[in-house]
């Protein structure tokens, strides 16, 4: 975005951005105490974050922001390097140089980050404007985004996905690796790197609060799948493009009468064409296997379920034959209630007239307290109860209702039992 188009957005945010005096004011250093100037101090954070995140970004130029953004006619807010710096030690933005490699191994990511915390690196008012920033609440923003893309896709725990496609869900290769960076800080991701004839390099990403499992050998073989699947695809776009160029080269020249020129365009659209069909047949190939192991990754998950239940069953001591029982018991009591309730739909009450009903509900109030002065106090508790119940009656033209239908259970009759025996 250019920077007419950034100011617009400034002064979208700021209405009285271009008022002179209110400008002066806040355009002039910090100095005093630090509730002399707080207020200034979030007011030019609380912008940088909000033009950050308008124009889609989570890396910033210290530079550009000061001379760029916030410029009004050569005129540049001279506090935004300690707005900067504040922002910093508070740990609102961090330099992209301090971000650990994703590359690096896990012991010397671990190293770092115990150096950081016993020896916490200081920054200088003039480095602050030397390296591009991160904003971090956007980051956190920005990687929560990935991660919910990615498991839109995947109903697995985890997946596996080559470094072009993570990149390319980060807007390149630069967000990339920092948005790897952090969710591997945070024991959300993995690289993966492998060497299968080139340099295979790819992400697990986990989308469960445990703990994200070590990168094992069926990973690297997925990777290996996928890149191959990449390869494939890239190689059937140009085959083609090659397709179309060689078609419409045949036909110009058949169209000018150079029959021999058009005979050669022929056959590359030809050679083009088998070239196709045996691309799109490995291709078809390559997915087949990766769905074979989609499949046994998700029946491996059913057969946990199934062991977890029957360990949890075995704990409070119920069998097979008595969840057994108590599904057909259900079913049953279900099925009575449905009887019940399709009696009362075919015969409604008739309406009810409120003043009869409360002529009678007085008759039986006054019937009440004269029986109550002559039984023996053992019959409280009957004429009580009847008093609770009459007190309930709701009064008024009404009819049945049926506050929830009941809902059918899933059948797991003899295949549920079966599965919980071979558990």
């Amino acid at each position: 975005m250019d920077s007419d188009s950034v100011k617009e957005l400034i002064r979208r945010e700021v209405p009285d951005w271009d008022d002179e005096v209110v400008a002066t004011a806040r355009f002039k250093a910090f100095s005093g105490q630090r509730s002399d100037w707080e207020p200034k101090f979030q007011f030019w954070r609380d912008l940088i974050i909000k033009v950050s995140r308008q124009l889609g970004v989570f890396i910033i130029d210290p530079v550009q922001v000061k001379k760029v953004w916030f410029d009004r006619g050569g005129m540049t807010p001279l506090c935004i390097d300690h707005v900067l710096l504040l922002m910093h030690n508070e740990g609102d933005v961090v330099r992209i140089s301090d971000l650990d490699d994703p590359g690096s191994g896990r012991v010397s990511r671990l190293l770092k980050t115990m150096r950081n915390l016993v020896v916490q690196p200081s920054v200088k008012p003039g480095e602050i404007l030397e390296t591009e920033l991160i904003i971090v609440p956007l980051l956190k923003e920005k990687a929560a985004d990935v991660v919910k893309l990615l498991s839109e896709g995947h109903w697995t725990s985890t997946c596996v996905i080559t470094l072009k496609k993570f990149r390319n869900l980060c807007n390149g290769s630069n967000e990339a690796s920092v948005v790897l960076s952090h969710l591997s800080r945070c024991g959300k991701a993995h690289k993966i790197s492998i060497n299968r004839g080139e340099l295979i390099e790819g992400v697990k990403v986990s989308f469960s609060q445990a703990a994200l499992p070590s990168v094992s050998t069926i990973d690297c073989d997925i990777l290996h799948l996928l890149r191959t699947t990449e390869k494939l695809q890239d190689h059937l776009e140009l085959l083609d493009q090659r397709c179309e160029t060689s078609s419409k080269s045949a036909l110009a020249s058949l169209k000018s009468g150079h029959k021999k020129v058009a005979l050669r365009h022929a056959r590359e659209l030809k050679l083009a064409t088998e070239s196709r069909e045996k691309c799109t047949s490995l291709l078809n190939r390559v997915e087949e296997v990766l769905k074979t192991i989609a499949d046994s990754e998700s029946t491996k998950m059913v057969s946990e379920a199934i062991k977890t239940g029957a360990r949890a069953m075995k704990g409070i001591k119920i069998s097979a034959d008595e969840v057994h029982d108590y599904l057909e018991e259900l079913e049953e009591t279900i099925e009575s209630q449905k009887q019940v309730e399709k009696a009362l739909e075919s015969a409604p009450y008739p309406d009810i007239d409120d003043e009869n009903i409360e002529e009678e509900f007085l008759k039986l109030e006054m019937e009440l307290e004269s029986e109550s002065s002559q039984v023996q106090p053992g019959t409280s508790d009957t004429a009580e109860s009847l008093t609770e119940m009459f007190s309930e009656l709701k009064l008024g033209n009404t009819k049945p209702r049926l506050e929830e239908k009941a809902t059918e259970p899933v059948q797991m009759k003899d295949s549920g039992k079966k599965i919980l025996e071979a558990a």
